[in-house]
């Protein structure tokens, strides 16, 4: 039963990314998974084709879609089966920040460029000694004339190699309230005193560019804050609804991959498999985890509608994010003990979105952090 509200113009538009992720995306996958990297050619290849910020109005060069689109576009990703091409941290995690917050002297500046793919986004928040608890950032920023005065270092930075962009939560000193001290810097890449380290090796999203990021004495212009000094926080807060249940979403449909796959292949289908003997208890296995994936899909796509309705869904989206995420780890864990020896083989798929599904539950705030959210909005 379909959920979501899907007009014509939705569906062609899966049809449109379906097929550039079949000719532009997956024959790339393995090249990109070596190399670390995907080249800054696809995302402009993705911008051209009007896959990029989707929701962003054609003021700003965008197709002025809505919530709908950006979900069609994560889902059909998903479907390449590798976490590289991390478009939907660009378009739906962290140009939405410039979108809402930003002056319009800045969406004028940036939105174009984030639409078409000249301008990589990527958000820093993470740092060595600071993850979830976003109020314990260490990095500060200091006015000095018409600037603001970075130092300090982000660390397990997505897209970080390939960024133009980055959205930075700073730490301004002087200020004793935690979270009333922190606030956003749009840091363009060529500012003096930003570099990037090398690209991180990684369990899993081995072709996504992880970096750490340094500031060393980076003057940022005052006119590159978001919104007012100190309203960070709340900033960050706002935009982690809809960022942690787009993670929800994602990890259900890798683990609808891995299970179709594995599906497909035990029955000797269309993946070149020879057909096997089921087992009672595989065939018991199979059920339980098409059951879950049922129960999760109708359970994250009823959020997406009270997300675009605007609803305050802070606690029930925190539980979709743990619950999701731990789900589909289970799901490809037991796919690959379902496939047996031809699971150790890096040429089996499921390998791949095992690794890179391990992450799912601890970035976008670990598990732990969900429930602890989940259960103050139940008063327990």
């Amino acid at each position: 039963m379909e959920l979501l509200p899907y007009t014509d113009d939705h569906r062609r538009f899966r049809e449109e990314i379906r097929d550039f992720c079949e000719r532009e995306v997956s024959p790339f996958v393995d090249l990109w998974e070596k190399d670390g990297l995907v080249p800054r050619q696809t995302w402009k290849k993705m911008g051209e084709r009007g896959f990029l910020c989707t929701w962003a109005p054609p003021r700003y060069g965008g197709r002025g879609g809505d919530f709908l689109h950006s979900i069609v576009a994560l889902e059909e990703m998903a479907r390449t089966n590798h976490y590289g091409l991390d478009a939907f941290l660009h378009s739906d995690i962290v140009a939405p920040y410039i979108a809402s917050y930003g002056s319009e002297a800045q969406k004028e500046r940036y939105l174009p460029g984030c639409v078409s793919g000249d301008i990589i986004l990527a958000v820093a928040m993470t740092e060595p000694g600071a993850g979830s608890d976003l109020a314990s950032l260490s990095m500060t920023a200091v006015e000095d004339g018409g600037a603001a005065v970075l130092n300090g270092a982000k660390t397990f930075i997505s897209n970080g190699l390939l960024c133009d962009l980055v959205v930075t939560a700073a730490r301004d000193e002087g200020i004793e309230d935690r979270r009333g001290a922190i606030s956003l810097y749009l840091v363009e890449s060529g500012f003096p005193g930003f570099s990037r380290g090398k690209g991180m090796k990684k369990l899993g999203a081995r072709s996504q560019d992880t970096a750490e990021l340094f500031f060393s004495g980076c003057r940022v212009p005052l006119e590159n804050r978001l919104g007012e000094k100190g309203a960070g926080y709340p900033m960050l807060m706002e935009k982690l609804q809809q960022e942690r249940l787009l993670v929800a979403v994602l990890a259900v449909c890798k683990a609808e991959y891995a299970l179709s796959w594995t599906t497909e292949r035990l029955k000797g289908g269309p993946h070149g498999g020879k057909k096997h003997g089921l087992s009672p208890a595989a065939r018991f296995a199979l059920v339980e985890m098409e059951t879950e994936l049922r129960l999760g899909r109708t359970f994250v796509e009823s959020l997406i509608l009270s997300h675009m309705a605007k609803k305050d869904i802070t606690g029930p989206t925190c539980m979709a994010k743990y619950w999701a995420s731990d789900m589909a780890n289970r799901v490809a864990s037991s796919c690959l003990d379902l496939l047996g020896a031809e699971a150790a083989a890096e040429s089996c798929p499921i390998a791949r979105t095992f690794r890179d599904l391990r992450v799912f539950s601890i970035f976008a705030g670990t598990n732990e952090i969900m429930k602890v959210v989940a259960a103050k909005s139940l008063g327990i």
